[in-house]
């Protein structure tokens, strides 16, 4: 794997040992752009790793210190993520510049491949649990929708990197649940069950704009056919599986 150096000045300490790997898109024009912001020290924002359009990887912070791409966020508990992660931009436009009918380009062969070798590289280095690998929407669900959910995380999770449970039931209908799922009941194990993943959302029982946000970043990630926001039947089940592959890993969060 050929690395190139691309170094930014957006980077400080560290305060925390490494255990966490986050993906993005860029959303800009092109990559060149991305890597000249991400160069630009009035930006005041970083990656430790880009892979642009061909699939050649750059990287603009060592390691060892805190690159600034994951601003404001949580996951499991924990926050100052930057001082936690790696942070790796994929060249993509994303829902910042969608194609001409409104839907979102696509990434290439080439960058799926160099992103997978990449992680790999990444976590034969560090003690990342597999639960910590995470999209900027799942920390940071408030404000970002990144890596889209046109990213494959399925075909990473294939690769060892990141968790896919299995497709099963959430594609049919739910048997027996007590109330619709406008409940309370309903809607606070959901919320519940997103808590133990690792999202942050406030378990009240009432639907609100914290709850859609919630549920529109989990279904980017692990139900991108159904993004609505809603508490469906097929994204209750989903959470459900994901949180029975979550629990049959030791994976629940730390919060």
């Amino acid at each position: 794997m050929k690395i190139k150096s691309a170094p930014s000045v957006n980077f400080n300490e560290r305060l925390h040992p490494v255990d966490m790997l986050v993906l993005h898109y860029t959303g800009m024009v092109t990559s060149r752009a991305a890597l000249e912001r991400m160069q630009d020290g009035e930006s005041k924002v970083s990656s430790h790793y880009l892979v642009d359009e061909q699939g050649e990887i750059f990287q603009l912070v060592q390691e060892d210190k805190r690159a600034w791409h994951s601003g404001v966020s949580r996951w499991q508990g924990d926050v100052d993520l930057n001082s936690r992660s790696i942070g790796i931009e994929i060249a993509n436009g994303g829902w910042n510049i969608p194609l001409p009918d409104g839907t979102l380009p696509p990434y290439k062969r080439s960058q799926i491949e160099a992103v997978i070798e990449l992680c790999k590289s990444i976590l034969s280095r560090f003690v990342i649990p597999q639960s910590r690998i995470v999209g900027h929407s799942d920390i940071a669900p408030d404000r970002k929708e990144d890596p889209g959910e046109h990213f494959p995380w399925e075909e990473l999770a294939a690769s060892g990197i990141g968790l896919w449970p299995k497709l099963g039931d959430s594609e049919q209908s739910v048997e027996g649940e007590p109330g619709d799922a406008s409940s309370e009941f309903v809607i606070r194990e959901a919320q519940s069950n997103l808590a133990n993943l690792g999202y942050t959302i406030d378990i009240c029982g009432t639907k609100n704009k914290e709850t859609r946000q919630v549920l529109t970043a989990f279904q980017r990630r692990f139900l991108p056919k159904n993004v609505n926001g809603e508490l469906d039947e097929r994204t209750r089940v989903r959470i459900r599986e994901v949180r029975d592959c979550y629990q049959a890993l030791g994976a629940m969060s730390r919060q």
